[in-house]
Formats: C-alpha cells, sequence, structure tokens
C-alpha cells in the first residue's frame, strides 16, 4: 500500500477513494480498497491505496484525533508513504469542530512541517480562491451551508476558519502561485516549511500552549495526544487554493514527497500520478466481480438535491416516504421497509425519510436531533441487514448518515472500488463468495436520474 486516506465519513470516504482509483484521465490510478473503520487485519498485496472510513465528523474533536490516529497507525503499518486527511468540501466543521484538532495531530504524528489544506472539488463546484471557499458563484457562507442544522459555515475564509481550531501557524498560496505549476507550487510550500521550523524555534510559548492542548486532550483520551504534545506548533498549515482539475493535478506533484495532505476528495486527482511516473504502479483498475441479484434504494438525506432525485425517480419507480413520527412511535419497522422492496423486485424500488428543512427541523425539535437520528440510523440499517438474508445484492443508499448506518449494519469490512457511476461516487463490492454491490452517495451528489442508474451500474 502506497497512499493512505483517513476519511471522516462513509460517504466522503468512497468519493475520495474513487479519485484515486480513475487518477488523470488517460493514465490511470491506484487499486483502491475501502475499509469500513479501523481494519484488525492487514490489507491484502494487491492494495496500492486504502481508504479508512471513519464517522468522526461531528464527533468531539478529541475523539477525531484518537480514531485519525489509530488508523493512521494502521495504514503506516500496512507501508503507506503518504497519508491524506479527507475532509468534506464544504469543509463542514464550526469553531468547536475538530478539523484542525486533527490536522494538528497528524502533523505531529508524522512530523510534517508544512501541510496542504485543500477542500477544492471543481467537478462539483467546490472552489478555493484566495483562501475563500466558494460553492458554484457564491461564498460558502452564502451557499445554504450557514443553515446547517450539525456544521451551519458562517465564515467563507478558511484561513481564519482553521485559525480558529488549530495550534499551528495557518498560512495561504493563492492561485496565481498555483497557476504557475507544480515547480513554483513546490517552492512556495518548501519556503512554509520553513518558516514552520523558525516559528518551532523562536516560539516558545506558542509551544508551550500547544503543549497545554495536547495534555489537556490526553486526559480526556488517554494516550490520543502525547505522542504529538512536544511537536506541536511545529507545522505549517497551508490553505492553497485550486479552481480547476489543472491546479489539483499541480497540487498533487508538488506534494510528491508530503507525509501528509489534506482536503476534499479532489485533492487526491494529481497524487496517484506520481507512483505512475515512478513506474510503481500500473495504473490499471482492479478487478470487479459481475453481481447477479436484487436492488434496493434506502435514502436518509434531506438535502434539496436528494429531494429533486427522488421526485424524478417517482416518476417510473416505486417509492415509499417513512415517516418519522411512526417510525419514532414504533408504527413503522424495518419489516414495512422490507415488505415493501421485496413486492416492488426488478422496479428499482425506493424508501426515503427525505423531508424539507422546516418539516426536518419540526421533527426534532419535536423528539430531540439525537434521538431521531439514532431512530433512524437504526432502522435503515436493520433493513439492510433483513434485505441482505432475504437475497437483495444491489444496495444504492442516499445521504452521509443513513450510508454509514447501512454500511455498519452489514460489517462488510472491505470494499473493492469500482468504476465511478456519477462525479465522486463509485460503485462498491464486498469480499467474498457472494459480494454485495454497494453505491453510497452524499446529499448533493449526483444528477437527477442518479438511483435508477446507479442500480443499473452495480450489475458490475
Amino acid at each position: 500500500m502506497l497512499i493512505g486516506v483517513i476519511a471522516d465519513d462513509f460517504t466522503g470516504a468512497s468519493d475520495i477513494a474513487v479519485t484515486l482509483a480513475k487518477g488523470i484521465q488517460g493514465e490511470g490510478g491506484l487499486k483502491t480498497t475501502q475499509y469500513l473503520g479501523v481494519p484488525s487485519r492487514p490489507a491484502g498485496a494487491e492494495v496500492e491505496a486504502g481508504v479508512v472510513a471513519l464517522k468522526s465528523r461531528s464527533v468531539p474533536a478529541d475523539q477525531a484525533v484518537a480514531q485519525s490516529l489509530a488508523a493512521c497507525r494502521w495504514l503506516q503499518a500496512q507501508g503507506c508513504e503518504q497519508i491524506v486527511f479527507k475532509y468534506c468540501s464544504t469543509f463542514d466543521s464550526t469553531d468547536s469542530g475538530n478539523i484542525g484538532p486533527v490536522i494538528d495531530a497528524l502533523a505531529a504524528h508524522l512530523g510534517a512541517k508544512s501541510v496542504v489544506v485543500c477542500p477544492a472539488f471543481p467537478a462539483m463546484g467546490r472552489s478555493v480562491y484566495q483562501g475563500h471557499l466558494f460553492v458554484g458563484d457564491r461564498l460558502l457562507n452564502e451557499s445554504g451551508m450557514q443553515h446547517h442544522p450539525l456544521t451551519p459555515m458562517t465564515d467563507a475564509d478558511l484561513r481564519r476558519v482553521l485559525q480558529r481550531q488549530s495550534h499551528n501557524r495557518v498560512a495561504h498560496i493563492g492561485w496565481q502561485t498555483v497557476s504557475q505549476g507544480s515547480d513554483a507550487l513546490s517552492q512556495a510550500l518548501a519556503k512554509a516549511e520553513q518558516r514552520a521550523e523558525t516559528l518551532t524555534e523562536r516560539t516558545p510559548g506558542g509551544a508551550a500552549d500547544a503543549k497545554q492542548w495536547a495534555d489537556a486532550l490526553s486526559e480526556r483520551q488517554p494516550g490520543a495526544a502525547s505522542e504529538a504534545s512536544s511537536q506541536l506548533m511545529g507545522a505549517t498549515l497551508v490553505v492553497v487554493d485550486a479552481i480547476s482539475e489543472a491546479d489539483l493535478a499541480a497540487i498533487g506533484e508538488a506534494c510528491c514527497h508530503a507525509p501528509l495532505v489534506t482536503g476534499g476528495s479532489g485533492i487526491a486527482l494529481g497524487l496517484p500520478h506520481n507512483f505512475i511516473a515512478q513506474g510503481r504502479v500500473s495504473g490499471k483498475p482492479a478487478y470487479t466481480p459481475k453481481i447477479v441479484g436484487a436492488e434496493a434504494i434506502l435514502v436518509g438525506s434531506c438535502s434539496g438535491a436528494t429531494r429533486a432525485q427522488i421526485a424524478e425517480h417517482q416518476k417510473y419507480h416505486p417509492v415509499m416516504m417513512i415517516d418519522v413520527g411512526d417510525v419514532m412511535s414504533g408504527a413503522t419497522g424495518p419489516d414495512r421497509l422490507v415488505d415493501f422492496i421485496q413486492a416492488h423486485q426488478g422496479q428499482s424500488p425506493l424508501v426515503y425519510s427525505s423531508g424539507d428543512p422546516a418539516s426536518v427541523r419540526q421533527i426534532q425539535q419535536q423528539y430531540g436531533r439525537g434521538k431521531v437520528a439514532a431512530a433512524l440510523d437504526a432502522l435503515f440499517g436493520a433493513t439492510a441487514q433483513r434485505l441482505v438474508a432475504a437475497g437483495i445484492r444491489r444496495i444504492v443508499v442516499g445521504g452521509g448518515e443513513t450510508s454509514g448506518a447501512v454500511v455498519s449494519a452489514l460489517d462488510l469490512g472491505a470494499l473493492t472500488i469500482g468504476e465511478e457511476i456519477d462525479v465522486g461516487v463509485p460503485a462498491m463490492f464486498s469480499q467474498g463468495d457472494q459480494p454485495i454491490a454497494l453505491a453510497l452517495k452524499s446529499g448533493n451528489f449526483g444528477g437527477k436520474t442518479f438511483f435508477a442508474r446507479a442500480v443499473a451500474s452495480l450489475r458490475g
């Protein structure tokens, strides 16, 4: 294994996994496997890139740091020469969020002096310019993300957002440098590294403050940050602009020898090239099986894009809406969902709990956000288990939290990454004698006909 990825949620993990698997167009990528949590066994010898999918995006910083360091150690044990920390391309993290603390801890553990921070994903309309994150032509804080129920994003300046979380210095490399290519960018990153070394020598107070933070973290999560405590404030976190895939390719080439790279899925676009250019990998895709079996679509996202996809799917396929109130009261359980799906086999049946933001807020206020989320996760997880037991072999899941619930319940261990169904969404295949095919879609990903196309694509 050459590249190891630590992803903070399940759909984001599959997103960056397919980016690594396809690489730069015409060149190919790496044979990639996604792992559901930190594995207890070594990876297969054929794996060139491994993606560890955590469910850490919304957990307290100390827990996220502990989980991420555990994943990092496993990936290093598999021989990984480069670690990538993947977070959402909309940088979902409040001032008390964990992106900064995780980067700090990983940088200290790996001895990284300059760390690229770039959530840009131009194919999905996410770009970074002058240190600000855009969604399409809107600043992040004007894109609708300011109303996110868990991680409202009210500041588009990534430098400010990250500095409020990190104990390291935050710097910026503008597009004017990135557009000059990888050599110019490499020189700028080298200067950031030199600045980090100078600051480490000249700011003992900063290092002491960082050590105090790490010691406090260790008290809450024993062992989580003790190894990092003496090295924090020894790195510069560099927000790097990117507005095109050519920019991402340049960043990837400039990061050829970087022990740690961080960003959205797009950051991985140019990384396979470095190993292909060295002749260490072939760029050929991994083998994926042909899947014969029935299908199901489970959706728990309430994003506007997902609601539009459900409306389109409903024109030609059977769809059942789940009343969340009935779920909370116990009137609706897994059996009802399974019965509906089995009664409409061959028709790409879909069940969903999506709703408009107002109705979602109302039900959360009535029952409590945590209880509603736990109840829906349990419902979709139990439904997936019963569907597989009944012979379902192709499952499409919409929504990051729902995807996490489903793959956790199925306990599939490792998934081989196949072809891309839609931007950022691959076909994924479990291992063993009776493989299951999965597609895990983040809320805002995919075109209007995504669900029907995904079911067809999962035949392998």
